[in-house]
């Protein structure tokens, strides 16, 4: 469904599932946002009429839980592949799921979950926001880049959205297809800075450290003779301003 404007495509789908108005495959589309919510509750900024921001419903009931990191890198690695259509292949996915280009960020993807009484998985909202004809962002956004500043080119944001939708269901069916293992090697392929030395931030000190990987319950590997372990927003990833 397409939306003229919206407080937030992932409210909005919410909405479908608590109100039993939700099916599998369902897609909320928006050409503007009025509250858009990114991760640690921080907000995404938005441009009216320029970028791709889109929530999609997800049944996950076949999948466990523990399984929910597998599930958001399947999800990065659909939008990365679509993404690489328009920039040489040379977008990344810094962990755990914004989407990356020359060390700025093109979008990212919010997912929030449904889960039973029971503790079972019943959905996932996949909410998704790229970066596409916009040019001029807050100055206090780090590092911003859009599709149109990388290929010279204004874009239809509805039609990028349909191509999008292919490429996210490709990847729910090799979930369902149970390749997970190929999933995280395919994640961890495209990880940004993976093998270099980066700075990150835990408890207000900055170290220097070695991406290594991610493993399957999503936590960020460091270190070169001791690998360190970091759940997500226990470590703040410090990316020079471009």
């Amino acid at each position: 469904m397409e939306l003229s404007t919206v407080d937030s495509t992932n409210n909005y789908a919410l909405g479908l599932i608590k109100t039993n108005l939700a099916e599998h495959g369902t897609v909320v589309f928006a050409q503007a946002q009025t509250a858009g919510k990114g991760q640690r509750g921080k907000a995404w900024i938005t441009e009216p009429n320029s970028n791709l921001i889109l929530s999609i419903i997800v049944q996950t009931e076949f999948l466990p839980l523990h399984q929910q990191f597998v599930f958001s890198a399947a999800m990065a690695l659909a939008v990365q592949s679509f993404f690489n259509n328009y920039t040489a292949n040379e977008t990344v996915i810094k962990w755990p799921n914004d989407i990356y280009w020359n060390d700025r960020k093109a979008g990212g993807i919010l997912i929030e979950n449904i889960i039973s009484g029971n503790g079972s998985w019943q959905w996932a909202v996949v909410g998704i926001g790229l970066n596409i004809n916009q040019i001029h962002f807050p100055d206090w956004l780090p590092n911003p880049v859009s599709l149109k500043q990388i290929t010279g080119k204004r874009l239809n944001c509805l039609e990028l959205a349909k191509e999008l939708c292919k490429y996210l269901n490709h990847y729910y069916q090799l979930l369902q297809a149970g390749a997970l293992r190929e999933i995280l090697l395919q994640y961890n392929k495209s990880l940004y800075k993976k093998g270099t030395t980066v700075k990150l931030k835990k408890n207000n000190a900055v170290f220097d450290t070695t991406i290594q990987g991610v493993d399957e319950r999503g936590n960020l590997l460091t270190g070169n003779a001791f690998i360190q372990s970091f759940g997500f927003g226990e470590v703040e990833w410090i990316v020079p301003a471009k």
